[in-house]
This record gives structure tokens, C-alpha cells and sequence, in this order.
């Protein structure tokens, strides 16, 4: 029988634990995603207005990038345990990067002279952000987060390695068995919630651009 109808059929057998590790890896992504929205997007306006805080923040976290998912994980062990906690940490740190760094490059990229017209206007800063500079970094911000999403759909994976669960443990299951077809259950999905993030927010991203 073809390896992918196996795993069809080993999913449809083990439905409740499927279920149970795909809605424990949309834990995983959304957990991380959502805290790095919430601290990368004002980090990053600020990082677009301070030359200070831009060599600081872009440098940090453009260090953070080299250092291996998985490494941060094992290193957030000791204070946190095998626990969901420290797989939310490391994945976290992983879609800080480009979230700050996209938030940075499309507020900063906006050209002076537009400010100063709509200054020129009569509105006020908060005005400028709100009606002006946000609608105009947006594609490039959304860019940052659909990076992000892609990313931590993959590494959320490797949660499974601390019993943090996910879809990753069909995965290691199917390498410590030497199964394809478990590991083949475990990986489509992935694969599958990555390209629908690709697409859904590549899709977004080309509808918020403003026409040429």
C-alpha cells in the first residue's frame, strides 16, 4: 500500500490523538505569534524612530536568528522545565526577529516629504500614524508576519522533543520507530498549515498594497 495512503489511514485510526496534537500546535504557534505581535510591532515603530533603539533591538535580535531554535529551547529547560512554557519562550524568540525588524524597515522606508504634507494638512502625529504611515507600511509589516507564521509552524515541531506535544510528536515517533507512515501524519499537516499561512497572508499582504 503507498505510504501516503498508509498514514491516511493510521490518522483515521488514531483521529482523537490527531485532533489533540493539532490543536496543541495551534497552541504553539498562536501563543508565540500573538506575545510577538504585541511587544515586535511597537518595538519595531520605536526602533524606526530611534537610532539608539534601532542598533540595539535590529542587533539583538538579528543575533538571536543565528542561534538554533532548538538550542533556545534546551536552554530555557533548566528555569522552566519540559513544559509548554518553555517551548512557547524559544518560539517566541523566533518570531520576534522578523516582525521587529519588517515593523522597523516599512515605517522607516516612508518617505519624509509625505509627513510633512499631511502635517501640512493640519493633522497631528497621532493622526500622521494612524491615517498615514500605518496604511502604508502595512504590506511590508504583514510580510514580517507571514515569515514569522511560516517559521514557527515549522519549528513548533520540535516542542515534542521536551513533551510539550504538537504535531511534531508524530514526527519523532516516526524516527524513533523508523515509520514513515506516523512520521508522514505529523509532517503533511505542517506542511499544509504552512502553505495556508503562505498563502492566506501573502493573498493579505498583495491586497493592503496601495496602487503604483
Amino acid at each position: 500500500m503507498n505510504v501516503f495512503a498508509q498514514a491516511f489511514d493510521y490518522a483515521v485510526t488514531h483521529m482523537s490523538d490527531v485532533t489533540s496534537a493539532l490543536w496543541q500546535h495551534l497552541l504553539l504557534v498562536l501563543v508565540p505569534l500573538g506575545i510577538g505581535l504585541v511587544l515586535g510591532l511597537p518595538l519595531g515603530l520605536w526602533s524606526a524612530r530611534s537610532r539608539t533603539a534601532s542598533t540595539l533591538l535590529i542587533n539583538g535580535f538579528n543575533a538571536l536568528r543565528v542561534i538554533p531554535s532548538i538550542a533556545i529551547l534546551f536552554l530555557a529547560i533548566p528555569y522552566f522545565g519540559l513544559s509548554f512554557q518553555s517551548a512557547v519562550i524559544a518560539l517566541t524568540l523566533l518570531v520576534m526577529p522578523p516582525i521587529l525588524i519588517n515593523t522597523d524597515v516599512a515605517f522607516r522606508s516612508i518617505d519624509p516629504m509625505i509627513r510633512e504634507a499631511a502635517r501640512g494638512m493640519g493633522m497631528d502625529d497621532r493622526q500622521v500614524l494612524q491615517q498615514v504611515e500605518i496604511p502604508l507600511a502595512l504590506p511590508v509589516v504583514i510580510a514580517g508576519i507571514k515569515t514569522a507564521t511560516v517559521e514557527v509552524i515549522a519549528s513548533a515541531t520540535l516542542a515534542a522533543f521536551i513533551g510539550a506535544g504538537g504535531l511534531g510528536t508524530f514526527i519523532v515517533r516516526g524516527f524513533a520507530l523508523y515509520d514513515n507512515t506516523i512520521l508522514l501524519v505529523g509532517a503533511i499537516p505542517v506542511a499544509m498549515l504552512a502553505m495556508l499561512a503562505e498563502i492566506g497572508l501573502g493573498t493579505l499582504q498583495r491586497r493592503l498594497q496601495p496602487p503604483n
